[in-house]
């Protein structure tokens, strides 16, 4: 079976209002501009599509973090001060003095960095033979030219939290877009892909969004297993259970538990511990499961103890993330 589950917040920052300041770190410094230069000239980049694939990042960024109650204000500071290599590496860190400055000029007290973005660009080229009609309608032999665009978009993320020195959060991601067209010249080719600029500049665009949102918690399902034979009361509680009927399916398991044999008795309370789970009872599932491998020796139930006190830790830090919302 599957239980929807309530996870933390992939990123936490034990703050009540957040004041982010967003430095867009992308621009090359002036003594790696040559560097910077000669990459788009091997990479094909078109013109100005890293500086406007950061900034729409930067920007998804923003929308999404003021969708957040916790997030009270959100900037953009001026990033012309800072050096990068114009690669895609991440730069080095800026220091805890310079952060704690920029917080306390603007009001802040979180930095987020996009420390770099680059566009890598592959180009396949190549030509097949096919048939065309002619206006007479009749078939004749012709050159099709193929052009395919791979474009890797490697971007670098930081957050600063200078009150508590603490870098929150370094985040690599690499993402790919291939784009393909075809035609009877290589101009035709070319034109068929011409979208790949609008496909940067959204899926850079939809990275930040992704970046901003792991500031709150999320679901997901998790799956867990549960005895299904062994006495007539788990057949039967195996079918309640498919219909969805879960709390009568634990009075069938609820009757096995004082079993005189050890091996049922074990399944049932761990059985008991699926139930209590389903129902939100983290420390009554915990006590079943550590019943079903301390007193019977269900093996399960020690792997299922762990996870219990691994999500019961879990929904400690969901409430302290609450309590300060």
């Amino acid at each position: 079976m599957t239980l929807r589950v309530t996870e933390p917040a992939p990123i936490f920052i034990t703050k009540d209002d957040l004041k982010i300041g967003i430095i867009n770190r992308t621009a090359p410094s002036k003594e790696n501009s040559s560097i910077d230069a000669i990459d788009k000239i091997l990479s094909v980049e078109g013109k100005n599509l890293d500086k406007l694939g950061s900034n729409s990042s930067v920007q998804g960024l923003i929308t999404e973090l003021k969708k957040n109650e916790q997030v009270k204000r959100v900037i953009i500071l001026d990033s012309s001060k800072f050096k990068n290599t114009g690669l895609a590496v991440f730069p080095e860190t800026i220091s805890w003095d310079k952060a704690e400055k920029l917080c306390k000029e603007n009001n802040l007290n979180v930095l987020y960095e996009l420390s770099f973005y680059d566009t890598d660009a592959k180009v396949d080229y190549k030509t097949a033979t096919t048939q065309i009609a002619n206006p007479l309608g009749i078939k004749i032999p012709a050159i099709e030219h193929q052009a395919t665009i791979n474009t890797l978009i490697k971007m670098g993320w930081r957050i600063y939290y200078p009150q508590q020195k603490v870098m929150v959060d370094e985040y690599l991601v690499n993402n790919n877009i291939t784009l393909s067209g075809k035609g009877i010249n290589p101009v035709r080719a070319v034109e068929a892909i011409i979208g790949r600029k609008e496909a940067v500049l959204n899926i850079s665009d939809k990275i930040g969004q992704d970046y901003a949102v792991k500031l709150l918690p999320y679901y997901t399902r998790v799956s867990r297993d549960y005895y299904v034979k062994g006495t007539n009361n788990f057949e039967i509680g195996k079918r309640r259970a498919q219909t969805g009927d879960w709390d009568g399916a634990a009075e069938l398991w609820a009757k096995e538990t004082n079993n005189s044999d050890s091996k049922i008795a074990g399944r049932a309370c761990y059985n008991m511990a699926i139930i209590n789970e389903i129902n939100g009872n983290l420390d009554t599932a915990i006590q079943w499961a550590s019943k079903s491998y301390a007193d019977y020796g269900d093996k399960l139930g020690l792997r299922y103890v762990n996870m219990l006190k691994n999500r019961v830790q879990k929904q400690k830090l969901l409430e302290s993330e609450s309590q300060k919302q």
